[in-house]
């Protein structure tokens, strides 16, 4: 245990150490990746797919999402 939640002294030790912040967003910007340009985000859509494939994907591991829109890209720039 880091005090004794029982001694007011203690407590008040514990606490004074501990930083002090306006609000959540201050804690939300250190947290996670930077954020990106506005052309570089994704977007999120619902897709339907068959069940099968997405097994198939899913199957594959993590990043499985990613792999996939790597596939509808290859897709799109050979038809062009």
């Amino acid at each position: 245990m880091p005090y004794d939640p029982n001694s007011k002294t203690s407590t008040r030790k514990f606490w004074d150490r501990a930083t002090a912040h306006e609000g959540v967003a201050e804690l939300r910007t250190k947290r996670g990746r930077p954020p990106k340009a506005a052309d570089e985000r994704k977007e999120q859509i619902a897709l339907r797919v068959d069940k099968d494939v997405l097994e198939w994907y899913r199957a594959q591991g993590s990043g499985w999402q990613t792999r996939m829109n790597a596939v509808l890209k290859a897709f799109r720039d050979a038809t062009v």
